[in-house]
Parts: C-alpha cells; sequence; structure tokens
C-alpha cells in the first residue's frame, strides 16, 4: 500500500504526520511511502534525511492525494483536498468528527474510509496509538513554561543577602495528562502548586507529585467516560467557581485545561475572578480551540487585561514540533499496524478499536456517536 504524508495547510501548525526514523520501519515492513516536499520542514526534518529513510519526495499535491492508498495526517485535509483523494482511500487524522460535520459529509460524498485519532478508544492495549495523551503531555510541559517566560518573578524559593522571595504559587484546574504534566514541571521548577479536578480519583495522583488538591464536592450532573468529564450541570460550576474563587486570586499564575469533547469548554475563570488577581499575574488558557476556559481569553492570543495577562494558544504541542511529530509518528504507525499489513486493511469491525476510531467506511457513516446524530 502506498502511505502518504502531505504538508500540514492548518494555519501555526509545525508538525508533520511521519518521521523519517517511522518511515524508515514502515518501508522495511513493506509499505510504499511518500511525502510532500517540504513537510517535515517546520519540525526541523529535512526532505533529504525522508529520501535516506527510503520515502519518495514529490512536490505535485494533487497527485500525492490522488496515488495515496492511507493518508495520514496530524490535522484532518480540507473538503477540496478530500476531493483530490481516489475512493476507497484511507484517512487517518485527527477529526473531531462531532463536531465538524462539514468534514464528514466530504467524507462520505468521495467515498473514503476515515479513521480519526481522537477516538481511538483509551484502554491499556491502544496506549501505544493514543495521540490526544502524547500530545498532551507535551502541551502540560510548554504550559508552565510558556507561563513562567510571561510571569514577573521566578517560581521558587530564593534567600539572598538582600532578602528572600517567597515561591511562587502556580494553580491547575484539571488533573488530566496535560494538568499532570504542567503539576510535574511547575514543582520541579519550585512554585507551590494547587490543583482541581472534580474527578475524585485524581487527589491520589496530584499529591504524589507534591501538589495540593482542591477539592469540590460533585453532584449527579457529573459524568465521565473515557477519562473524560462529560457533563456538567450549571450549579456545579457555579459552586466550584466559589471554592476556588479565593485560590485563583491568591495565585501568580493559573493554568486551565479543560475540555468536554464535542462541546464548548466550561467556563472555569470568570471576568470578577480576573478582576480581583494580582497585577502582573498569568492566566494560560489551554482549551480556548473550544471557546476557553477563561472568559477574557482569546484564542491564538496574548492579551492584558485587568492587568493579568492572558495566554490563549490554542495548539501548543505545535510549539514543540521535533518532540510532538516524533511522538505522534509513533502514535499513528502503531495504529496503521494494528489496522493493516502491507498488503490491505483488515476491517475487523467488532475489534474495539476499530469499532471505536472508525468514521465512515468507503462513504458510510460508522461511528455510533454520528449515527445517533443523523438518525431521524
Amino acid at each position: 500500500m502506498k502511505i502518504a504524508v502531505p504538508k500540514e495547510t492548518k494555519e501555526r501548525e509545525n508538525r508533520v504526520a511521519l518521521t523519517p526514523d517511522v518511515v524508515q520501519a514502515l518501508v522495511k515492513a513493506g509499505f510504499e511511502c511518500i511525502v510532500e516536499s517540504g513537510a517535515g520542514d517546520h519540525s526541523y526534518l529535512a526532505d533529504s534525511k525522508y529520501a535516506a529513510a527510503g520515502a519518495q519526495i514529490i512536490s505535485d499535491k494533487q497527485k500525492l492525494y490522488s496515488d495515496a492508498d492511507v493518508l495520514l495526517r496530524v490535522n484532518a485535509p480540507s473538503s477540496s483536498e478530500i476531493a483530490m483523494m481516489k475512493k476507497d482511500a484511507v484517512l487517518i487524522s485527527f477529526m473531531w468528527a462531532a463536531t465538524n460535520p462539514d468534514l464528514v459529509a466530504a467524507c462520505e460524498k468521495q467515498g473514503i474510509s476515515a479513521f480519526s485519532m481522537d477516538a481511538i478508544p483509551r484502554i491499556s492495549r491502544a496506549q501505544k496509538m493514543d495521540a490526544l495523551s502524547s500530545q498532551s503531555n507535551l502541551a502540560g510541559y510548554k504550559t508552565v513554561l510558556l507561563a513562567a517566560n510571561a510571569l514577573g518573578k521566578i517560581f521558587p524559593l530564593m534567600m539572598t543577602a538582600a532578602g528572600t522571595i517567597k515561591p511562587c504559587k502556580v494553580v491547575i484546574m484539571g488533573a488530566g495528562v496535560a494538568g499532570l504534566q504542567a503539576i510535574a514541571t511547575a514543582k520541579r521548577l519550585g512554585a507551590i502548586v494547587e490543583v482541581s479536578d472534580i474527578r475524585p480519583e485524581t487527589k491520589e495522583q496530584v499529591e504524589s507529585l507534591g501538589g495540593k488538591y482542591i477539592e469540590v464536592k460533585g453532584d449527579d450532573s457529573i459524568k465521565t467516560e473515557g477519562g473524560y468529564v462529560k457533563g456538567l450541570s450549571e450549579e456545579f460550576l457555579k459552586k466550584q467557581q466559589e471554592l476556588i474563587y479565593k485560590h485563583i486570586t491568591d495565585a501568580d499564575i493559573v493554568i486551565t485545561t479543560a475540555l468536554i469533547p464535542g462541546k464548548k469548554a466550561p467556563v472555569l475563570v470568570t471576568e470578577e475572578m480576573v478582576k480581583n488577581m494580582k497585577a502582573g499575574s498569568v492566566i494560560v488558557d489551554m482549551a480556548t480551540e473550544q471557546g476557553g476556559n477563561c472568559a477574557l481569553s482569546e484564542k491564538d492570543k496574548t492579551v492584558i487585561k485587568h492587568d493579568v495577562i492572558i495566554i490563549g494558544e490554542s495548539n501548543l504541542p505545535s510549539l514543540l514540533p521535533l518532540n510532538a511529530s516524533e511522538l505522534y509518528a509513533k502514535n499513528i504507525s502503531t495504529f496503521l499496524l494494528h489496522l493493516a499489513t502491507k498488503d490491505g486493511f483488515k476491517w475487523e469491525m467488532d475489534e474495539e478499536i476499530t469499532k471505536g476510531s472508525l468514521i465512515t467506511y468507503r462513504g458510510q457513516i460508522m461511528h455510533p456517536s454520528l449515527m445517533k446524530a443523523v438518525t431521524p
């Protein structure tokens, strides 16, 4: 089978779907790899490295798409790019299908099969394919560095002849993969770290990393599925905001990580909270791609509101493109080798990973969540 890797076209995207090392492994396994010229430039991976690994380098995007049996990307292609793919070809990328009906419709129209990297079940045997976790891990690390760079003071306690500098206080909202890495990074830099998460099972993880757990009592509106919170009532959000108000307004840095798949991100930091934060403090909102956890954050912008610096970078892994591409390439290649051999796809429709991640099959919608959405 011919595997094609095009240049990413999304604005501010620096990652690439395959690295030369992974291309070499796939070629050795019997696949043919075609890479668009310049695909790895923003990840510091030159065409010559791909060629040395056994890939064919081409500059004709139309030919790359039309020749591909399997198209591997980080972000989903546009509808016009999908229209260049041949019927019965396979697309594998992040799709976020529940919130991208036009993308799903384009796959239907073109008669292609599409797997979504964000829909891979979060089960133990799929850990090596879990791109959400690998990318979130890097994002959590980078978030702390961005905050530290913007803050006008140092993180650790420092005792000098001129006096003692108190340690920085960091409040992290959400103890998922990104939040846990942010805790570890902030602690290594010497900060005092407090963490809020509505899932009680995260308390032990937070404390094992040296963070102080801010406990918010849950209610019946909270539902979790696959490690994600699926639903929150307005009453609960209000209760959470009241409890963490003092923690946030005392903080030097606030990092928010809360996402609800397929829905707008919940607002955790209100304008009133921002007004009462210390001048020069920093908020890093990791949820701006889905509307933001802070009422005043702006996607892909750093703004100052009420003397508080608010960072709204929406694609944090892209700021670490070499590592992010390396990890993503291993995730997507492991996933591909689970689904297929060099001779073709297995199409094991009842297998858990296949069933959970297959969005369309030869143009027909297959994912249960989307079938419910289109059923009258």
